[in-house]
C-alpha cells in the first residue's frame, strides 16, 4: 500500500471521539488478555513489530487541521518507538485477578497521549498461575469494538507454532508531517470534495426514492418516530447516573457460550438479547440494594449496532449506530423478560432504526469541522435519555496464542460518559461469553456487587430456560448455590459481605 493512501482524514463520526473527550471521561477502548504461562518481554515486542506493517494506522498520530477548519488527519509519527506503545509492568505477589482488576482499572484512566500513536499495551508479568496479562487501551477515534476485534486477529495468531511472518517490502522513505500551510490547503480542498460528494449522494438519493419507493429521509423519520418518546420523556436515572470524575474500577464475569445458545434455543431470542436479559436482571438487584422500587420499572440502555459492510471488514475506525433499548428491571420471571425484550429489539429492527440513527448521524456529520470541535469544549447537557451503554462484540471462538502461549481469557473494557457511571461491555472469546462491568467509583463504588448480580441473574434465566450447567471452569467466579425445587425464585438484592448466589435449580 502507498504511503500517501494510509495518510488520510478522521471521518466526522471518528473526529467526535476527539473533540468530546475530557480528563474525567477519556474515550479509549480496551481489554483485559489474560495468557498462559511466563510470556517474555521483547519476543511480545518482536512480534508485535512483526506484524505492524499490517496495521499502518497504528504507526501514526492523529494531527489537527489548521484553526480547526477540518478534521484532523493521519499521520506518520516521526518519533514512533514500540516499546513506548508496548510498556512493561510487575505486579506484586501474590498476583491474583482482584489485582490484576484494579491495576486494570487505574491503568484505564486518563486520556492518552495525542503526542503519539493512540494505542498503548501493558504488559502485565507476575500473575499467579503463572500467567501474563495484556491490558489493551486504544482510542475510539481508532477503533470501534468490531474492527478492534479485527485488530486481535491479526496481532494474534491461531496456532501455538505459527508460520513466520512473511517480512515486508522494503519500506518507503515516510514523510515528515506536512507543514502547516499545507495542512491549510489540503483541508480546504477536503472540504471542497466532500460537499462535491454529499451532493452527489443527495442526487443519488433522490433517484433511488423515485424508483424504490424508499428513500434515507423516510428512514430517518421513521428512527425518529421510535424514539421520540424516549427525547420526550426523561429517564428515571440509576444510582450510578452521576457526574464522572475520572477515577475508574472493573468486575468482570464470564459465561458458557453453549449454555448461551442453549437459553436462545429454548427461549428465542439472540444473544444480544440473553446479554440484555442477564444485564437487566442485574439492574434490577442493583436498584433494590439502594432501595429503590422496581415494581414496573425500566432502564434505557445505549447498545451500538455495527452497521459495517462486508466489504469494510478490516477497516479501521467506527462505523457504529446506536440503538436506544428499554429493559424491564422489575420482571421477575427471567424468561418472561427474555421474551419482552427480544419483541422490543426485534420491533427496532423492522423500524430498521439503527440505519435510520446513522442517516441522522451523516446528516448531522455536514456541520462544519470548526463547529463540532467547539460542541466539545461546551458544558455537557444533563443526561435524560438513557442509564447505561452496553455494546456486544462477537470475537473468535477458537483458541488464540501469542508467541506459543495460549490465550485464557478476554475481557472488554469500555469508556465512560455523559453521567452514565456504570458501562458493560460483552465480547465472545473461544466458547464463552465475557463480561467486563467499567464503572466511576464515586459514582458506583460498588460495582463488584453488580458483578454479582450478573452471576445471579445468569444463573436464574439458565434454570429458568431448563439449561443444564456445562463444566467449563470459571476464572474468578463464585460457585452458584443449588436449592431444591423446578422454579427460580427471585431474591431480593443479597447484603454486602459475600452471600450465595440465587437458586439454580436443576
Amino acid at each position: 500500500m502507498p504511503l500517501e493512501n494510509v495518510n488520510r482524514r478522521l471521518s466526522a463520526q471518528d473526529a467526535s471521539f476527539l473533540y468530546m473527550e475530557r480528563q474525567e471521561t477519556p474515550l479509549h477502548i480496551g481489554s483485559i488478555a489474560v495468557f498462559e504461562g511466563d510470556m517474555p518481554y521483547e519476543r511480545v515486542v518482536a512480534n508485535i513489530e512483526s506484524k505492524l506493517h499490517l496495521i499502518p494506522r497504528y504507526q501514526q498520530r492523529a494531527v489537527p487541521a489548521p484553526f480547526g477548519i477540518n478534521h484532523p488527519t493521519w499521520q506518520w509519527d516521526p518519533d514512533f518507538d514500540l516499546k513506548r506503545q508496548v510498556i512493561r509492568v510487575k505486579i506484586e505477589p501474590p498476583g491474583t485477578d482482584a489485582q490484576l482488576m484494579a491495576l486494570s482499572a487505574k491503568l484505564f484512566e486518563g486520556m492518552l497521549d495525542r503526542n503519539k500513536p493512540l494505542w498503548e499495551i501493558y504488559m502485565v508479568e507476575g500473575l499467579e498461575g503463572p500467567r501474563t496479562a495484556m491490558i489493551s487501551k486504544v482510542h475510539h477515534s481508532l477503533v470501534d469494538g468490531v474492527s478492534g476485534i479485527d485488530l486481535l486477529m491479526i496481532v494474534l495468531d491461531v496456532s501455538p507454532d505459527p508460520m513466520p511472518s512473511v517480512s515486508p517490502a522494503a519500506q518507503e522513505q515516510r514523510p515528515p508531517i506536512p507543514s502547516a500551510a499545507t495542512r491549510l490547503v489540503d483541508a480546504i480542498f477536503d472540504n471542497f470534495t466532500t460537499d462535491l460528494d454529499r451532493w452527489a449522494d443527495f442526487q443519488k438519493n433522490a433517484v433511488e426514492s423515485i424508483t424504490t419507493g424508499e428513500s434515507r429521509t423516510r428512514t430517518a423519520l421513521r428512527s425518529i418516530e421510535a424514539t421520540q418518546p424516549y427525547l420526550t420523556n426523561p429517564v428515571a436515572r440509576a444510582p450510578f447516573n452521576k457526574p464522572l470524575t475520572g477515577e475508574r474500577s472493573v468486575a468482570c464475569s464470564e459465561f458458557s457460550f453453549a449454555e448461551i445458545r442453549a437459553i436462545r434455543a429454548a427461549c428465542g431470542g439472540t444473544v444480544n438479547d440473553v446479554v440484555l436479559t442477564v444485564l437487566s436482571g442485574a439492574l434490577g438487584r442493583y436498584l433494590e440494594l439502594h432501595g429503590e422500587s422496581t415494581e414496573g420499572r425500566s432502564l434505557r440502555i445505549l447498545a451500538p449496532v455495527n452497521v459495517r459492510r462486508e466489504d469494510e471488514r478490516g477497516a479501521l475506525g467506527n462505523r457504529v449506530s446506536m440503538l436506544l433499548i428499554e429493559v424491564p428491571a422489575g420482571m421477575q420471571d427471567p424468561v418472561a423478560r427474555l421474551k419482552a425484550i427480544t419483541e422490543r429489539t426485534e420491533t427496532l429492527k423492522r423500524q430498521n432504526v439503527a440505519s435510520g440513527t446513522e442517516i441522522i448521524g451523516e446528516l448531522l456529520s455536514g456541520t462544519p469541522p470548526i463547529l463540532q470541535s467547539l460542541a466539545g469544549l461546551l458544558p455537557q447537557p444533563r443526561n435524560n435519555l438513557a442509564n447505561m451503554v452496553c455494546t456486544n462484540v462477537p470475537g473468535p471462538m477458537i483458541p488464540l496464542y501469542s508467541v506459543g502461549h495460549r490465550l485464557l481469557a478476554h475481557y472488554p473494557l469500555v469508556p465512560l460518559g455523559w453521567e452514565m457511571g456504570v458501562g458493560c461491555g460483552v465480547t465472545s472469546y473461544d466458547q464463552k461469553l465475557y463480561f467486563g462491568l467499567m464503572a466511576d467509583p464515586q459514582a458506583a463504588p460498588d460495582v463488584a456487587r453488580l458483578k454479582e448480580f450478573l452471576d445471579q441473574a445468569f444463573v436464574e434465566l439458565r434454570s429458568a430456560a431448563g439449561v443444564a450447567r456445562s463444566d467449563l471452569p470459571q476464572m474468578g467466579a463464585v460457585a452458584p448455590q443449588t436449592t431444591s425445587g423446578s422454579r427460580p425464585r427471585r431474591r431480593s438484592a443479597a447484603p454486602v459481605g459475600g452471600q450465595a448466589m440465587a437458586a439454580d435449580a436443576s
